[in-house]
């Protein structure tokens, strides 16, 4: 999309898109709190049995899946997107996290909790992405608004160097340009019409840019999966450690959503243009 050369970003404008590389570009407060511990953390990582990655791996398709699924559900049946519900947030945090919390997420009963708590906090935070979508002007029953939701999971960074994934915020949108078109036109030549029953087969581009984003959500998960095995995770509380989690996509989403808004009023190009110049200064 061109952009006229005469249309300037207004200072208000640009100091959204300041605060909002501040946000995508740093960690945030959970990501900082991992860092703290970062050599622990690390260690834990490198520690967990292939045979458990691939579990974390699967849980992480699983939930993504499910929100997905329930999404499309949603715009099938032309119901609304509801906002999320603060019961059901609260419940999650002081519930199932407490519980993840104090079992232990490598213990057997432990896991089980992390494995239920995954797909819901992954749905809740599908739901909150899509409400600050909706704040942004984004209309929910787009295809586009979907995809741009489903980006977020792929957004935020690792706490250690994971080698071979750039994290930075427009590096992540390129990496993911192609499978992201892919989908959008099997979600177009499809229809709404039983499009959630077609996420059922592997080999469909939607399924694939799943696969794609989980690769990158399953960092974070596979992080917090390692809190929650150690004994810190009992000083900071289930119920916390979720809290912020939550809260880490909610500022992600937030971000993203702000920069697709001005996006649209001043061209994609001046945008990412003004994004890539302005310095960055990381927090501590």
């Amino acid at each position: 999309m061109s952009t006229p050369t005469d249309i300037q970003i207004t200072s208000e404008d640009l100091e959204l898109i300041q605060n909002a590389k501040r946000d995508l570009e740093n960690l945030g407060l959970l990501m900082r709190g991992f860092n703290a511990l970062g050599n622990k953390i690390e260690r834990g990582m490198q520690a967990i049995p292939l045979k458990q990655q691939e579990w974390l791996q699967k849980q992480v398709n699983k939930a993504l899946m499910l929100a997905v699924k329930s999404n499309l559900a949603t715009m099938e049946k032309g119901k609304p997107f509801k906002k999320p519900s603060s019961k059901t947030y609260k419940a999650l945090v002081t519930t199932t996290g407490m519980a993840s919390g104090a079992f232990g997420a490598a213990t057997g009963i432990g896991t089980a909790i992390f494995a239920s708590e995954l797909v819901i906090s992954t749905q809740l935070m599908m739901r909150a992405i899509l409400d600050m979508a909706r704040a942004e002007g984004e209309d929910l029953n787009s295809f586009d608004t979907q995809l741009a939701a489903m980006q977020v999971f792929a957004l935020g960074g690792s706490t250690y160097k994971t080698e071979g994934m750039d994290t930075s915020y427009y590096t992540s949108r390129v990496a993911l340009d192609a499978a992201i078109q892919g989908a959008a036109s099997f979600m177009s030549s499809n229809g709404l019409k039983g499009l959630s029953k077609l996420l059922m087969g592997s080999g469909n581009p939607l399924v694939k840019l799943l696969g794609v984003i989980a690769g990158r959500f399953s960092v974070q998960v596979s992080e917090k999966f390692v809190m929650q095995a150690i004994p810190v995770a009992g000083a900071l509380g289930g119920g916390s450690l979720n809290f912020l989690f939550i809260n880490h996509f909610q500022t992600m989403a937030r971000a993203h959503f702000c920069i697709r808004r001005l996006e649209r009023q001043y061209g994609k190009e001046l945008v990412m243009e003004t994004y890539e110049g302005i310095p960055m200064t990381r927090e501590s």
